[in-house]
């Protein structure tokens, strides 16, 4: 009777419109498994769509994972599947018993659920997310009216697994991480934390990026009120969390997305363009509008629920691309002939359309590694929509400079300044992320030429150059204190390097460099905008020496930057400035207490009236080998508390011995 009662008002034949039509946003309060009363009585209702199934029945501990007394009613032509069964609690194992056109019966975990067993277990559990006390209403308030293109950005990548293991060598959890993990991001310098995805998945080793519940935080580390709780105190001590998200393909594993109801169901009937050969995984089928519910409301999901700041939108570039990294011999053509994926675009422009609607100060950023045009320009003027992009062009051709040998270099000087040319046609994050140290590519550190000295000199001048380079910054865990071996995803990072003088002062410098870049506005206020940059010297492919300007929004609100990839020390080196008058180095890559030689600039610099490098004046300085330093115009205020810009106030943010205990 009481079922009878809700079949007739729940879901809505409105709700089921949306679904079916591609635009339901809040699918999570519909579908999947919800604790409620019906006609007085507790229970649990559920909702699953399998439109090919021939019968569905929901099983459990709660009845010896037998379907036959708890089989759903299909709900006329919607293909969705639904039942309430009374008195079921909190903590219960279930899932969908489905029994398809060809004679098979299989167990399936709820697409919907908001929580899973702890691998390598696979049912989903009946979980309430309605209990945890949220106390970030002062950060969600001010999160509404953040310029998020005007203020510094410095993004910590975070894999929760691999950051700390506990004495036993397991993983920290979700509160573990709230104790020691903040402190460290904040002791860092950084604003925000990216996770790599915390969706439930089986494989240890996938990090995350092959899901199979969607909605369900990962229980390797915990509940989801311990994730709640973890964001919570980040959002209390100002910190921003980003999160991984990979709405372009999901795991093959039985119990997953795949073949849900015993055919193509979230992935397309063509296996041409359902499957991931590379990966070993199916793509998301973006011409089916129930598809593309499920993952608009999957990200509003985590921004409602969880009270994240953003995503990382992992393979945008093989979500608009049929063909893209894609290892099959046939190329698969759209119906206008071309190889972009029309209805993935479509999909893309709607989720941030969607999203920037209901939370207009969130971040959406896209991995995307093509020269696809207006990735980051909004939809209205013909854009994907999303408010920043990955510059992994940058990423490349940086990264390729600096592994060259330093006589080589000049050579190839047009990997230093090529990005220049395109820096502002979109809103670029520069991205040192996880894919940069993994997989036998070394660690950052070891990417370096040179001796042990110099390894060190180049990653600080790396550094240095990307902190003072147009664009956001992110820098994967562990390239904080310059892990010398590349990401190890079973073991912790190598935290006892901190031991070792060389390591501890590289990590003073990165938070001296963090700081500071915080402190000095005309590094980040205009980061978008050609404004905020010119050049000084752009040619000098000969010495490997670059010089130019940041500029902020006020007049006078610049520091000039010195970049030396060479090995060679030039005293009395000339370089242009804008203005007459006196000059404070403020930052020295080679400064001491970073571990350099100390090549550095102590005095006030005078400029003349002589023009050079097409500026009005010029000065003369001493340029570090194999260093970064910044100059700014002496001010009263500057000459009084020049270390405020500079070094030794950061001594109070460098940590001796191992950080996050």
């Amino acid at each position: 009777m009481a079922t009878d009662l809700v079949l007739t008002s729940f879901p809505s034949e409105f709700d089921l419109y949306l679904f079916h039509e591609g635009t339901l946003y809040e699918g999570y309060n519909m579908f999947g498994a919800h604790l409620t009363e019906i006609d007085g009585t507790q229970g649990v209702r559920f909702l699953v769509w399998a439109p090919n199934a021939l019968k569905v029945s929901v099983v459990g501990d709660f009845n010896e994972w037998n379907g036959s007394n708890h089989e759903m009613k299909r709900m006329g032509k919607s293909g969705t599947w639904f039942l309430f069964i009374p008195n079921l609690t909190e903590g219960a194992l279930y899932k969908y018993e489905i029994h398809t056109p060809y004679g098979e019966t299989m167990l399936k975990s709820d697409p919907f659920a908001f929580y899973s067993e702890k691998r390598p277990n696979t049912a989903s559990v009946i979980y309430d997310l309605k209990k945890y006390e949220w106390k970030d209403k002062s950060w969600m308030e001010k999160r509404k009216k953040k310029d998020v293109y005007h203020e510094p950005m410095l993004v910590y990548e975070v894999h929760l697994g691999s950051w700390r293991k506990n004495p036993e060598g397991e993983f920290y959890t979700y509160k573990e991480l709230a104790a020691t993990l903040i402190d460290h991001v904040i002791q860092s310098g950084f604003t925000h934390i990216e996770i790599l995805p915390v969706m439930e998945h089986p494989f240890d080793r996938s990090w995350g990026y092959q899901v199979t519940g969607y909605y369900s935080a990962t229980s390797r580390y915990g509940s989801p009120e311990d994730l709640m709780y973890f964001i919570d105190q980040c959002h209390q001590s100002n910190i921003g969390v980003i999160l991984d998200w990979v709405p372009v393909h999901f795991c093959k594993d039985a119990h997953g997305l795949g073949r849900f109801d015993g055919t193509p169901l979230y992935e397309s009937i063509d296996p041409l363009k359902a499957e991931r050969p590379n990966w070993g995984t199916y793509n998301f089928d973006f011409e089916k509008p129930e598809v593309q519910s499920f993952l608009l409301s999957n990200a509003m999901f985590w921004l409602d629920v969880f009270h994240i700041d953003g995503f990382r939108i992992d393979a945008v570039s093989s979500m608009i691309y049929l063909n893209h990294d894609n290892q099959m011999n046939t190329t698969i053509k759209n119906k206008h002939g071309g190889e972009e994926n029309l209805e993935a675009i479509q999909f893309i422009k709607l989720l941030n359309e969607t999203v920037f609607q209901k939370y207009p100060g969130i971040l959406m950023m896209a991995e995307e590694a093509t020269a696809y045009p207006l990735v980051s320009k909004p939809t209205f003027a013909g854009g994907l929509g999303f408010n920043y992009k990955w510059n992994m062009g940058w990423v490349n051709d940086i990264l390729r400079y600096m592994q060259l040998d330093m006589r080589e270099r000049k050579y190839h000087h047009d990997l230093l300044t090529f990005s220049f040319l395109y820096t502002f046609s979109e809103n670029f994050v520069l991205s040192f992320s996880h894919d940069e140290v993994v997989y036998g590519k070394r660690s950052l550190l070891n990417k370096m030429p040179g001796t042990y000295e110099q390894k060190f000199a180049n990653l600080r001048l790396l550094y240095g150059y990307y902190i003072t380079h147009p664009g956001k910054k992110l820098l994967f865990m562990g390239s904080e204190f310059a892990q010398f071996d590349e990401w190890k995803d079973l073991t912790e990072l190598d935290w006892k390097l901190f031991d070792y003088e060389s390591h501890s002062q590289f990590y003073h410098y990165l938070v001296c460099l963090n700081y500071f870049n915080k402190n000095v506005s005309c590094l980040w206020r205009l980061d978008h905008e050609p404004e905020g940059f010119e050049w000084v010297d752009p040619n000098n492919k000969t010495q490997s020496i670059i010089v130019f300007i940041r500029k902020g929004k006020r007049k006078g609100d610049y520091c000039i930057v010195v970049c030396n990839f060479s090995d060679s020390q030039y005293e009395g080196f000339r370089i242009g400035v804008p203005s007459y008058g006196n000059y404070l180095e403020v930052f020295n890559s080679d400064d001491r207490s970073f571990g350099g030689s100390g090549q550095c600039n102590k005095q006030l610099i005078q400029a003349e009236k002589a023009p050079y490098h097409n500026q009005p004046c010029s000065m003369e300085i001493t340029v570090p080998s194999l260093g970064m330093a910044i100059f700014m115009k002496e001010t009263k205020k500057r000459r009084k508390d020049v270390m405020d810009y500079g070094i030794k106030k950061m001594d109070s943010y460098v940590v001796s011995g191992r950080t996050g205990n």
